[in-house]
């Protein structure tokens, strides 16, 4: 008895009628199975480059992020010290310093 023989098909329609057995295919050969390790391997090949594109792409966007967030941080922080600094020379500052109010509606 053979090792590599494959099980019947049996194909039924909605309707619950048997179809006719479809016919046997060849089994793969040398070439067909070459050319499936050759486009699994394309696949991971493809599959990687996209996962480095997406790292790629993380990293711009925080090299380019990251300076404008300083950036704005500086002027947000220059802005509180020469508000400060015109509200001591004015006599209007508290004692403690500048203090942040948040107005909630």
């Amino acid at each position: 008895m053979s090792t590599n023989r494959r099980p019947p098909v049996i194909d039924m329609t909605p309707e619950g009628e048997f179809r006719d057995a479809a016919p046997a295919t060849q089994p793969a050969g040398t070439l067909d199975r070459v050319l499936a390790r050759l486009g699994a391997l394309g696949i991971l090949v493809a599959a990687g480059s996209a996962g480095l594109l997406l790292a790629g792409l993380a990293l711009l966007a925080i090299g380019i992020l990251l300076p404008l967030a300083i950036l704005a941080g500086a002027v947000g922080a220059g802005s509180l010290w020469w508000r400060a600094r015109r509200a001591r020379r004015d006599g209007t500052a508290p004692p403690q310093g500048v203090r942040f109010v948040v107005i909630r509606r």
